[in-house]
């Protein structure tokens, strides 16, 4: 029995809060809180007679630590699952501190405000100190490791597809299949086609930042930084067919640098069509990616904030959205003192998808490995004081887990490579 608060109601957070209600044995009581509360209070309705899990809703901002608190300290959960935006790691975090709760997410920290001059001046040395210049890194979140130590508290970072399963794959292949991981390449592909000449598979602010700015992967020691969009190669996915794929970089890159030993090369390749690219980089050039505010009209706004407001929803993606995602990762490596190759990949169906929780299967990727994440906490198997990724917990029974609760693992002993 087990009593869970979920910041979010978002497309993702929709899917993880239905998956839990799968689960009900587990998640007996389940609290739906976002800033509004009619979302909530809809899906709620949407899954009454449906679960046992007992479901209540709430009003909060989560860029309010006090609110966070009160609303924390009121329903009194064992474990807060944050599946709002990565700009409120923070505060979550310090009001699950201030609580002495366990908290979960499923992508790390970036600033709203990336020209805040302080947030600018750490940024600007991390830069320097650490070789990638990504808004997104760790080092925000890593640094609440001693007070979720001293306090006894568990803090899972990431937990969503990539990150999170990817890293999950990573452990499985270094438990089962290799004494040593040479080199591994972390393949996202969506086949997915939802009809729109431009649209966002999630949350569309973030999803440009991320695709627009440089590359980066891990080899031999050190970050290489690439212009974006600058290395591109062709894979032929299964279930999927030929796609061309993009070197970006991502944030599980630089958890797995420092916990899979030896490793000497780490790259992640994301899918893209020419249209997605042509419309992206014409946004970019007239300043619709822009995170800086700018006045119009006699009011503030921020370019990429209203350009969100123009695109699609991504909840509203899924009755529109057929073919199928792919990702997994290859690795190779030594065995026995022998090379070997491996490959470990899932592919999801976008109907399916819609079919079973209303939604495509992006946000049914994230979602899902999100609710197994908190199953894993809330049964004991991954609880332990400080802040963590997903691979520095045993992935046997999270895999299990997604196996049966709708993302199968698939293997291939013997992968094309990707040069």
């Amino acid at each position: 029995m087990s009593r869970v608060l979920v910041i979010g109601c978002g497309g993702v957070a929709s899917v993880a809060i239905q998956k839990c209600c799968q689960a009900d044995e587990v998640f007996t009581e389940l609290c739906i809180a976002s800033r509004t509360k009619e979302k909530c209070d809809a899906l709620a309705e949407k899954l009454k007679g449906k679960t046992k899990t007992v479901l209540t809703t709430a009003k909060v901002d989560a860029d309010d630590v006090e609110q966070l608190i009160q609303l924390i300290n009121g329903y009194k959960p064992d474990l807060v699952m944050n599946i709002a935006l990565p700009y409120q790691d923070l505060t979550i975090m310090d009001a699950c501190l201030a609580c002495g709760v366990n908290y979960m997410d499923t992508a790390n920290y970036e600033p709203e405000d990336t020209d805040d001059p302080k947030w600018r001046a750490i940024y600007e040395k991390r830069c320097k100190e650490e070789g990638f210049s990504a808004y997104f890194d760790y080092s925000w979140q890593w640094a609440y490791r001693k007070k979720f130590e001293d306090a006894g508290l568990t803090a899972l970072l990431g937990c969503g597809f990539d990150p999170g399963v990817t890293q999950a794959y990573c452990a499985h292949a270094l438990k089962h299949e290799f004494d040593q991981i040479d080199t591994i390449d972390i393949l996202d592909c969506n086949g997915g086609d939802h009809g729109y000449a431009f649209a966002t598979n999630f949350n569309p602010e973030i999803n440009l930042r991320e695709v627009s700015a440089p590359g980066s992967y891990w080899e031999d020691g050190h970050w290489v930084e690439i212009p974006p969009m600058a290395i591109k190669r062709e894979y032929n996915f299964d279930q999927v067919g030929d796609k061309d794929m993009y070197l970006l970089h991502h944030e599980e890159i630089e958890s797995l640098a420092k916990t899979i030993p030896g490793v000497k090369r780490i790259r992640f390749f994301m899918t893209f069509g020419q249209s997605y690219l042509d419309h992206m980089r014409c946004l970019e050039d007239v300043g619709m990616l822009s995170t800086t505010p700018i006045q119009y009209n006699g009011q503030e706004i921020v370019p990429i904030q209203f350009l969100k407001a123009l695109l699609p929803d991504p909840a509203s993606l899924g009755p529109r959205t057929k073919g199928k995602t792919n990702i997994g990762c290859i690795f190779t490596g030594v065995k026995d003192g022998k090379e070997k190759t491996y490959y470990i990949y899932n592919v999801c169906d976008h109907q399916e998808c819609y079919h079973e929780v209303g939604s495509q299967a992006i946000s049914y990727t994230t979602g899902v490995p999100a609710m197994c994440g908190a199953l894993m906490m809330l049964t004991g198997k991954w609880i332990k004081p400080g802040v963590y990724t997903v691979e520095e917990f045993d992935p046997d029974p999270f895999l299990e887990a997604l196996d049966q609760y709708g993302l199968p693992r698939s293997e291939s002993h013997n992968p094309k490579l990707v040069d």
